[in-house]
């Protein structure tokens, strides 16, 4: 009948879910539990590498901290594709090599795109 499959192969994956989930849960009540608490100033100060904090907790980051981060996503990635694509070099066709040349072309053209907006410039 219509809608009364009940998928059996994923039973043992809803079983480990199951186990995983009460054994965290069980873990941290125990914890909760067994630890010490012993609370002094020192240890209820917030901290900030071994610095007492100065100032407003909540700043601005500058725009250019994303901007760096964002780029070395894209370019690790591209390393996530080209490695396969080495690997089987001598089995694929010239479709496929074209292709990769496309890929990096479009890399190339957003990292000059990047440097010319001077998105690699830390000052």
């Amino acid at each position: 009948m219509p809608g009364s499959y009940i998928p059996t192969n994923y039973l043992p994956v809803l079983i480990i879910f199951i186990i995983a989930s009460c054994f965290g849960l069980v873990m941290l009540t125990i914890g909760n539990f067994l630890r010490l608490r012993r609370p002094y100033p020192e240890k209820l100060s917030p901290y900030e590498s071994g610095m007492p904090p100065v100032g407003e907790p909540r700043y601005r980051f500058d725009v250019k901290f994303y901007v760096i981060a964002m780029l070395f996503v894209v370019f690790d990635v591209e390393t996530v594709f080209l490695y396969p694509w080495a690997v089987a070099y001598d089995k694929i066709g010239l479709f496929a090599i074209v292709e990769m040349f496309l890929f990096i072309s479009v890399l190339l053209v957003g990292y000059a795109y990047a440097w010319k907006r001077e998105a690699f410039n830390w000052e």
